[in-house]
């Protein structure tokens, strides 16, 4: 998978794209037409086609930020309820899935907002209809963030284990990408796509001085595997 990562971080992981790059762009185009607005209308008996593209844009732009729903609404021009009905009907088709906010009661934790991710991020690159490769992109921290969090959770999965998984940030920005909670233990991980200065400065939030913490580089992807 290593060396293939900026492949499928552009056009995402569905096996037909992994095993036939070169049609990539097409297949994508396909899903998303076929599936996206055919299916998920149909299912949802939506009216509105439309919007639910606005939507999806809106979420794709705004991938692994935290979201706002009432600023959702404001722009597409539609009440909080019908977004909020959307969402849940994305999540429930397997398009985008939620991470809420970790807390431990602390008072400067922020717990209100969600954040949004996909379940494939060429799915979400062929939203916007970006498929700038890698280096030509300036989104690629939010594209590894979001692939190496579903690495984990489909490793979480394929070994049966049971775990919850959240965010954490505080008002004075310091932040957590991803909260992995079993039992009473946490390990938490931190996604950087290329070590550097950023990452040798990167100090771990004295909240959790006392976990197990991991910070996830486009070289350290084995660790999301244990």
């Amino acid at each position: 998978m290593k060396k293939d990562l900026p492949q499928r971080l552009v056009y995402g992981n569905y096996p037909e794209i992994v095993t036939k790059p070169n049609f990539a762009y097409q297949t994508l185009s396909g899903i998303k037409e076929s599936y996206l607005y055919k299916v998920i209308l149909m299912l949802g008996d939506l009216k509105r086609p439309d919007m639910l593209d606005k939507l999806l844009q809106a979420l794709a732009y705004q991938m692994g930020q935290l979201v706002s729903l009432n600023e959702i609404a404001n722009l597409l021009k539609i009440s909080k309820h019908t977004v909020e009905r959307y969402i849940d009907l994305l999540e429930k088709c397997f398009i985008i899935f939620r991470l809420k906010a970790y807390s431990s009661n602390q008072r400067n934790e922020i717990a209100k907002m969600d954040k949004i991710y996909f379940y494939d991020v060429g799915i979400r690159n062929a939203l916007i209809n970006n498929f700038n490769i890698i280096e030509n992109r300036n989104d690629v921290g939010q594209l590894w963030e979001n692939f190496a969090i579903l690495e984990r959770m489909k490793q979480t999965q394929n070994n049966g284990k049971h775990r919850q998984y959240y965010f954490w940030r505080n008002y004075h920005k310091k932040e957590v990408d991803l909260v992995e909670v079993e039992n009473t233990r946490l390990k938490l991980f931190e996604f950087k796509w290329k070590a550097g200065s950023k990452l040798k400065s990167y100090r771990v939030p004295t909240e959790f001085t006392n976990e197990e913490f991991h910070i996830v580089t486009q070289e350290d992807l084995d660790i999301l595997l244990k």
